[in-house]
């Protein structure tokens, strides 16, 4: 006989849109997610490092199936970058270090280095990532203070706005493709500009389709999470028009 949380699992499949909050890793959100769902199958369609927030796409069920594609979106986020200071996580996992600098970038010098960054361009990971070298999360070899940056790889930028700068603080819009890291640009841009970078902060607006005005609150996510409360599993690729 098929009891009622077996009977949940095999029909609860759909996409659950949450915003997640800072301190919290994405995989807390997965536990609280499977939980919620009496052990539903649950995955996400892209990490969010722990001090980042925003929108996490989780998939349930079926939907699992379709993570692969929904990893493959492209991404929005809006970041605030502190030209003053640097760590080796390029956030603020670490103290930050002072940087010096005699005269700060002007906001044209900003926009200069960004425009060149649009399109598709090599980007080296922050050692501080969960991508595997060897077999092993890039962090691990990270945090026993190896902080080499990792290969470079080609990322699609569709674009970069600066929509706010007062000196150390620019505010950026980002508008990219698969594997970008908002921490690589902060550092990248401090490069660039002879001074640090760091995020001071990280929002994911939106993956694809599915945008922060969709997400749920961590803390409102309903329990028991029904059907009612999921969107479709996209068993053809979701309308991609709002991510030009």
């Amino acid at each position: 006989m098929t009891t009622e949380i077996e009977s949940k699992r095999l029909r609860l499949n759909g996409i659950l849109v949450v915003n997640k909050p800072p301190l919290l890793s994405s995989m807390g959100v997965i536990s609280r997610v499977r939980g919620r769902s009496r052990g539903v199958r649950t995955g996400h369609a892209g990490t969010l490092d722990p001090l980042a927030t925003g929108v996490l796409v989780v998939g349930l069920g079926r939907a699992t199936k379709r993570l692969d594609f929904l990893m493959g979106l492209s991404k929005r986020y809006h970041t605030t970058i502190d030209l003053s200071c640097t760590t080796p996580s390029f956030d603020l996992e670490l103290d930050p270090v002072s940087v010096e600098v005699t005269t700060p970038p002007s906001r044209a010098d900003i926009e200069d280095v960004l425009d060149s960054m649009v399109g598709t361009c090599m980007q080296a990971p922050p050692a501080f990532s969960a991508i595997k070298i060897d077999g092993k999360r890039a962090y691990a070899d990270a945090r026993r203070d190896r902080h080499e940056d990792l290969p470079p790889r080609a990322v699609t930028v569709h674009a970069l706005e600066l929509t706010e700068y007062r000196w150390p603080h620019a505010d950026i819009e980002i508008h990219c493709g698969k594997g970008f890291y908002v921490r690589a640009l902060a550092r990248d841009l401090g490069r660039a500009l002879g001074c640090g970078g760091l995020c001071r902060s990280i929002h994911r607006r939106a993956v694809g389709p599915y945008s922060e005005e969709q997400a749920l609150d961590f803390d409102a996510i309903p329990d028991p999470l029904e059907q009612e409360h999921l969107l479709p599993v996209p068993e053809i690729e979701p309308d991609t028009s709002q991510e030009a």
